[in-house]
């Protein structure tokens, strides 16, 4: 199994010095940039056993709103990464990943914790 990092620039090293976890420097990663590399790697290699996402992964999403309109995006965002993840583990009856949110966006950050969330407690996990 692998650990999944998803972020447009840092990688798990910076992540710890963020955020303090032990993990992002223990741990191997493989790291995707955005959301199709995210899609593609996923269904290449099945679900990783930790995915690490970050919310804006692209420059038009550096914008830090409090309610983010993901219709203005043209670019995906890691809430579509974690979206997309939900779907993949609904279509395939799999539980989904351990995960962490780096994201600086405290907003995007609650998006990607609701969605993961909301379908754990419908699993009842």
């Amino acid at each position: 199994m692998y650990n999944l990092f998803l972020d447009d620039y840092r990688n798990p090293k910076t992540s710890f010095f963020l955020s303090n976890k032990q993990l992002y420097v223990d741990l191997d990663w493989v790291i995707v940039r955005n959301y199709d590399d995210f899609v593609s790697y996923i269904t290449k290699n099945g679900l990783p056993d930790l995915c690490s996402f970050d919310h804006d992964l692209a420059d038009s999403h550096y914008n830090n709103d409090v309610d983010i309109n993901y219709d203005d995006y043209q670019e995906k965002t890691g809430y579509h990464c974690a979206k997309w993840l939900i779907d993949y583990c609904i279509d395939n009856k799999l539980k989904p990943p351990n995960y962490l949110v780096h994201s600086m966006n405290p907003a995007g950050a609650d998006n990607i914790v609701g969605i993961i969330e909301s379908y754990k407690r419908f699993l009842k996990i």
